[in-house]
């Protein structure tokens, strides 16, 4: 109790993100404003390592950009108390407590329970990590769970370590439902969308495998409806879903395109009529707007960095609570852009956020408060 009054979080405002340094993993930290500008404070470690540049998997390019190849590598738990890191170069994750000044404190480091993690969620005390496994073991992969306590102390669930769908099934984004009853992890290499079910004692059931409608599903977003977002890299589209309680999607709109490569992230406005997709390879951001039953179309475009600028390549996202301002991570610049949400749903661009005068590859993982 004592740690907790310590370091208990006031109405603050920052961005994290993560610069998956293979020597020294750290989380970076950015004041925000009232007008949603960023100003950086500081950088924190994990104490684990990233892998840089490199790909977590042969099965997509090492081109330095999007090693992790996932969504959700930093992940602020709902109440925003606790911010949990991957860190796939020494198969761990971290756990930070966030202070009332916004600095995240190291609590607790522990192995993932596998090879690579990639993408981490907690709902309640739940904590749930997707290994991707590594080339000396076939790539297994696996999710695992943890418990975290009152003070950010992370336990393994005994049991609760699970294969998904395929063997070698790559781990693109684990992610709560909204009621913390299901577990959904997007497999990017076997086009599998697989729901687990989550027991009272924290373990998990055998998963469900929903065949993803588009190829190489990654990123993924429950709305408060309960409907489904997920993001295409392969097939450069978003597609929605609705999930029944037993774990079985049913498409609303498949594979809906926006003209530009490799969709791969996805985070909706504060209202939920309309969704944001990073284009990583086009340098592009696509709103699309989605009706009250799901279905989804295409209505804006922008550029991540200004025209004329050197070309910032979008990843990970995130949108303020206040619902005025969408963050993108430029994934071969270690920068952040910074839009204002108009009504329509269109983008205008503030600022691209720097912490480091260089262009700085391989970070990855971005997280609002």
């Amino acid at each position: 109790m004592k740690i907790m009054n310590k370091y208990f979080r006031a109405n603050v405002s920052m961005v994290y993100i993560m610069t998956n340094n293979e020597a020294m993993n750290q989380i970076i930290a950015f004041y925000r404003d009232r007008n949603g500008m960023l100003t950086f404070v500081g950088s924190y470690p994990t104490h684990g390592r990233g892998t840089g540049t490199k790909e977590v998997s042969t099965a997509t390019a090492n081109d330095g950009v999007d090693p992790l190849t996932s969504q959700g590598a930093l992940t602020l738990s709902r109440d925003g108390r606790f911010l949990l890191a991957v860190n796939a170069g020494s198969h761990s994750i971290s756990s930070f407590i966030i202070t009332d000044s916004g600095a995240p404190v190291l609590v607790d480091v522990k192995p993932s329970g596998g090879a690579q993690p990639n993408s981490v969620d907690v709902f309640g005390n739940l904590v749930y990590v997707a290994n991707v496994g590594n080339a000396e073991n076939n790539f297994s992969s696996n999710i695992t769970g943890f418990r975290i306590n009152n003070n950010g102390h992370l336990t393994p669930i005994l049991g609760s370590s699970h294969s998904l769908s395929n063997f070698n099934a790559q781990p693109a984004q684990v992610l709560f439902t909204r009621d913390g009853s299901k577990i959904l992890v997007s497999e990017l290499t076997s086009n599998h969308l697989s729901v687990f079910h989550v027991n009272q004692n924290g373990t998990v059931t055998e998963p469900i495998a929903n065949n993803s409608y588009g190829q190489g599903p990654l990123g993924c977003y429950i709305l408060s409806s309960g409907i489904l977002l997920v993001t295409e890299a392969d097939s450069n589209a978003l597609s929605s879903y609705s999930m029944s309680n037993d774990g079985i999607l049913h498409v609303i709109s498949g594979s809906v395109p926006n003209g530009y490569k490799t969709a791969c992230w996805v985070v909706p406005t504060k209202d939920e009529r309309y969704a944001y997709v990073t284009n990583t390879l086009s340098g592009t951001i696509s709103t699309y707007q989605i009706d009250p039953n799901g279905a989804l179309s295409v209505v804006w475009h922008i550029t991540s960095t200004p025209p004329g600028t050197s070309p910032g390549l979008p990843m990970d996202v995130g949108v303020s609570k206040d619902g005025r301002n969408f963050y993108t991570l430029n994934g071969n610049q270690g920068t952040v852009s910074v839009f204002n949400i108009q009504d329509d749903g269109s983008l205008v661009r503030l600022q691209v956020a720097v912490w480091t005068n260089i262009p700085y590859f391989g970070s990855q993982g971005l997280a609002v408060l």
